[in-house]
């Protein structure tokens, strides 16, 4: 049976756009179907809309601590209607940046929902009139839908922003509470806190950032406290009502709280819902597809990639995955993606950094009479005349048994750009001997990670 394409691909984020663009420069005819902007979350409305209001938020924040250097303002002006249209005014330029690079590769975009007829064939739906626009057939088919915000279903949902709603402000609210405990929720909280915006965090459990190695959730918590973000642990959101243009939050503990808006951040799941999946009765690995490790499904056509999928929801991993998948059955490569000693990093105000294994992690899995941890933790020379006094964290965590470095974890400035880095010297089995007999950098933060002893 001929097919219009080789390829279509569901979805035009990060994951999405890497395997259309590889599959086309193979020369495969490939289609990709999307409802909104090209470029999906990353672009649109998550990493690159996010990391530049942290570079707003980082450069009031310096405004306000320069005065030990002799920069004397008295009165710094935020206004986050400009912030907020510069920032949609990028993501335009780069959203259109991948649509003209998709045009030269001759990839046909089709703009709307794409479900399922079968496992070849797809159908597009105007998100608006629901109406069907046409549909398209193809050999291979790839799910490259990524998440959306999880919600919650409690009484005056309705009222609250999910973090897709931050890039569309027109303007910052005065008072906001961010529900959630994760890395978004920390994100948005710095964010919001350093530009002006009165925080109120509420966390389920008792801590930030699970997951993360726990020192760096401490340190975390001591700086948003110092900030001046109200941290709620041990606490849930149980419903929402408006009164007079604000919104008050009712608590599982009883208490009230009034803010002009709510922010929900609870996490995200797989956006799989308008697919028509039952049309291929696909296996499900909870709420996320099952694939195998050359990411197909239980479908031989179907494939899937990023946040559907139950590994690491990360842009860079997506995009590995999209571009191997289309070396292995657009070139015939024999390729893997490498899940090993992935860098993460928490964009908050100094900021969380981290590859390979936690301390908790490592003992779990090495014991802990194997386990050796190094660490340090100091006051950086670019806080000497700053008001703001937030320590750096560094630590290194070490198999006492063949010396190697597990995980390497920072909390303060700079902490992504130097554990990216490292993250290659985990990938090349590197030893703590290694770190002790690298010549430090001086005066740096980094070096900090050459010269500890135990």
């Amino acid at each position: 049976m001929d097919f219009e394409f080789d390829l279509i691909v569901v979805g035009a984020g990060s994951g999405g756009l890497a395997a259309a663009k590889r599959a086309a420069s193979y020369g495969a005819k490939v289609a990709i179907i999307e409802v909104n902007k090209i470029g999906g979350t990353c672009v649109i409305r998550g990493c690159v809309p996010k990391k530049l209001m942290v570079y707003a938020a980082n450069n009031r924040s310096n405004m306000y601590s320069a005065e030990g250097y002799g920069l004397i303002s008295k009165e710094i002006t935020f206004k986050s209607n400009i912030l907020l249209k510069n920032v949609r005014e990028e993501v335009s330029r780069l959203s259109e940046l991948h649509s003209n690079s998709l045009k030269k590769l001759n990839v046909e975009v089709f703009e709307g929902h794409g479900r399922f007829l079968n496992q070849n064939f797809i159908e597009i739906v105007c998100p608006k009139t629901k109406n069907i626009l046409g549909k398209v057939s193809a050999k291979k088919i790839l799910i490259s839908v990524g998440g959306k915000p999880k919600k919650l279903n409690i009484p005056g949902i309705e009222y609250a922003w999910s973090s897709d709603d931050i890039f569309e402000l027109k303007d910052f609210p005065k008072t906001l509470l961010i529900v959630g405990g994760g890395y978004i929720a920390c994100e948005f909280a710095s964010i919001f806190k350093n530009l002006g915006t009165e925080v109120t965090q509420l966390v389920r459990g008792k801590n930030l950032l699970n997951g993360f190695d726990k020192d760096l959730s401490e340190c975390l918590e001591k700086s948003m406290t110092a900030l001046g973000i109200d941290l709620k642990f041990k606490n849930q959101l149980k419903s929402i009502k408006k009164i007079n243009g604000n919104l008050e939050s009712t608590l599982a503990s009883g208490n009230k709280l009034l803010t002009q808006n709510i922010l929900i951040a609870t996490g995200r799941e797989p956006n799989l819902e308008r697919l028509h999946l039952e049309n291929l009765n696909l296996k499900m690995d909870g709420a996320f597809l099952e694939v195998n490790e050359l990411n197909q499904t239980s479908n031989p056509n179907i494939f899937a990639i990023g946040d559907v999928i139950k590994k690491p929801n990360l842009t860079p991993v997506a995009i590995e995955q999209g571009r191997v998948f289309a070396d292995n059955y657009f070139a015939y490569h024999k390729r893997r993606v490498n899940y090993k000693n992935i860098p993460k990093a928490v964009f908050t105000i100094p900021e969380i950094s981290t590859v390979g294994l936690s301390e908790e992690e490592a003992k779990e899995i090495y014991s802990e009479v194997n386990i050796k941890i190094f660490k340090c933790s100091f006051n950086p020379m670019s806080n000497t005349f700053k008001k703001n006094k937030s320590k750096c964290l560094l630590k290194l965590v070490v198999n006492k048994m063949n010396d190697k470095v597990l995980g390497c974890h920072m909390f303060g400035e700079a902490a992504s750009e130097i554990i990216q880095m490292v993250s290659v010297s985990l990938n090349a089995g590197i030893t703590k001997k290694d770190f002790d007999t690298t010549m430090a950098l001086h005066p740096t933060i980094s070096e900090e990670f050459v010269t500890m002893y135990g």
